[in-house]
């Protein structure tokens, strides 16, 4: 069953149950998904500019927009106006798409993946997810990969607090680590 599908159909009632809510139009449900990447020492290399512009298209299914300095640094040998990242922001079918993409098929191939973290809310019902690496995603071999950068998912929601939308992301499969008592103890 597709993600959305079964969102309407199962998921919004548990969730509009669960909050306590009388409207319909007041269950949380995904806005955006924001994808973003800085390319960091690989500024002046043009080639590798292309093939993660190229990556990042096949990833998403959708040609990103370049992220230009807005101003010069010269520290970091940044000049204004330069290529210093890649950004597609997500709506719609493909959105959901790419969310059922990174619940089944992406984190599950994570190295040593022990679940996501669930600090990373913002306060306003956004939830931000960072990789280390972009090699999970099916669409990327191997071998095609010279050097190694991150990637930054950023999934923002309709919430209005973090308590809802960790249900609803919870609900929609994000796999989040369980916190142990032992860990609450050790913390006290």
């Amino acid at each position: 069953m597709q993600l959305q599908a079964k969102y309407k159909k199962e998921i919004a009632p548990k969730l509009q149950a669960a909050l306590g809510l009388k409207n319909v139009m007041a269950v949380p449900t995904l806005d955006k998904v924001v994808l973003n990447v800085g390319l960091g020492k690989a500024l002046q290399d043009a080639k590798y500019l292309e093939v993660m512009a190229d990556v990042f298209t096949r990833i998403t299914g959708q040609k990103p927009v370049q992220t230009l300095a807005k101003k010069s640094i010269a520290a970091f040998k940044i000049r204004q106006g330069m290529t210093i990242g890649y950004k597609v922001t997500l709506r719609g079918k493909k959105m959901w798409e790419f969310i059922h993409k990174l619940v089944t098929v992406v984190l599950p191939r994570v190295r040593d993946f022990r679940g996501i973290s669930a600090d990373a809310f913002d306060g306003h019902g956004n939830y931000s997810l960072g990789m280390k690496e972009y090699l999970p995603f099916p669409e990327v071999r191997q071998d095609e990969v010279e050097r190694m950068h991150g990637l930054e998912i950023v999934v923002a929601t309709t919430a209005p607090d973090d308590a809802g939308a960790f249900q609803l992301l919870t609900m929609l499969g994000f796999p989040f680590k369980q916190k142990d008592k032992k860990d609450k103890k050790s913390q006290a």
